[in-house]
């Protein structure tokens, strides 16, 4: 089904949402079928687990990875690359733009909308279900209405990605699969992926809507929780 999504892809979101672990999980599926990849890290907002910080990592498995301007690991300037532009323009790239959470995060998109045509990019909203902000589906609409004024596109599918990290349970998933398939029927936007860890993935039930799309945790160590 990744294949078949739009060639840039924009993945937004609440903060702590999950954002930039699906994004990367994303990629690397992208990259395993044998894809030019470009990973555009455009989170100016976030000082923790930006995608930036796997840049090595990623390239081994075969994702360039676009991020700030200004090299250096303990370097947080909010500066972006002016060759995030390259992977928007040459069609060669699947590309996959891991935005900062919340509207503010989003507000780095509005520069670019010139490449955001309609009918011509993705641009997914992961929802976790434990975040405050996305706990209703009156506030996740609202949220997700605000983040898409501010980054000036449009949502056009829904992720699950309720978890409760290594500690994730089938029923965690399932409560938030109940919220974005109610999200779904108020707002017409599709739900395209039910994000689970692997073993999760594997017992969920297969009548769910949207996708089911297991994935690594490549962006906590091991020792984290």
């Amino acid at each position: 089904m990744i294949i078949n999504d739009k060639r840039l892809r924009i993945i937004v979101g609440h903060y702590g949402s999950g954002k930039t672990e699906f994004s990367v999980n994303y990629a690397i599926k992208l990259a395993e079928k044998g894809k030019k990849v470009a990973l555009g890290d455009l989170d100016i907002v976030n000082l923790y687990f930006r995608s930036r910080e796997k840049t090595e990592e990623l390239k081994k498995l075969g994702v360039k990875v676009i991020s700030s301007s200004i090299k250096g690991s303990g370097v947080d300037i909010p500066a972006i690359s002016a060759e995030i532009i390259t992977p928007m323009q040459d069609k060669t790239y699947e590309a996959v733009l891991d935005v900062g959470g919340d509207p503010a995060g989003a507000r780095t998109l509005g520069r670019y909308f010139q490449y955001f045509v309609e009918g011509q990019y993705d641009m997914f909203f992961v929802l976790n279900a434990n975040r405050p902000e996305t706990q209703t589906v009156a506030k996740s609409i609202e949220y997700m209405k605000k983040i898409e004024y501010t980054a000036r596109a449009k949502v056009t599918g829904i992720i699950n990605n309720t978890h409760m990290l290594k500690s994730t349970t089938i029923d965690d998933v399932l409560m938030g699969q109940e919220l974005v398939e109610k999200i779904s029927e108020k707002t017409d936007i599709p739900v395209k992926y039910v994000v689970a860890l692997e073993d999760v993935a594997r017992e969920l039930p297969s009548n769910l809507e949207g996708e089911i799309f297991p994935i690594k945790l490549y962006m906590r160590e091991e020792w984290m929780v």
